[in-house]
């Protein structure tokens, strides 16, 4: 059974390399641009994972982890923080909001799914190759 990942990112790339990454991976993934819209989504979506952009626009990632996890509904879901503005202190502050798992980008491939696969377990029926 795949497992369902929701990704909350504003940057059209990234959110592209992460759904790739995890869709070739088995993975049932749903995307966010608009943390305005992420808990409804979460809500409606129950996925095994988030993984959240720090940075985004209108409410911080920080402050969607600490709504995500004073909602019963969302509380067990395990949180990827994935950032490009990685500062001293910074992994501590997004850890202490509630994140398990602290990813700064530029994202390692390789180290990223392992990451993913170390919160959420095995994605699905493993690399899918096209053909």
């Amino acid at each position: 059974m795949a497992k369902k990942v929701l990704i909350v990112e504003d940057n059209e790339l990234n959110l592209r390399l992460f759904r790739d990454l995890l869709e070739a991976h088995g993975a049932e993934v749903r995307t966010i641009r608009d943390a305005r819209d992420a808990l409804e989504a979460m809500r409606a979506f129950l996925p095994q994972l988030v993984i959240m952009d720090i940075q985004l626009p209108h409410i911080s990632g920080v402050d969607l982890i600490k709504a995500m996890k004073a909602d019963p509904a969302l509380d067990s879901v395990p949180v990827m923080a994935v950032t490009a503005y990685a500062g001293k202190g910074d992994e501590g502050r997004v850890r202490e909001a509630g994140a398990d798992a602290y990813v700064s980008k530029p994202i390692s491939v390789s180290r990223f799914v392992l990451a993913v696969e170390g919160l959420a377990g095995p994605l699905g029926d493993g690399f899918k190759r096209a053909g």
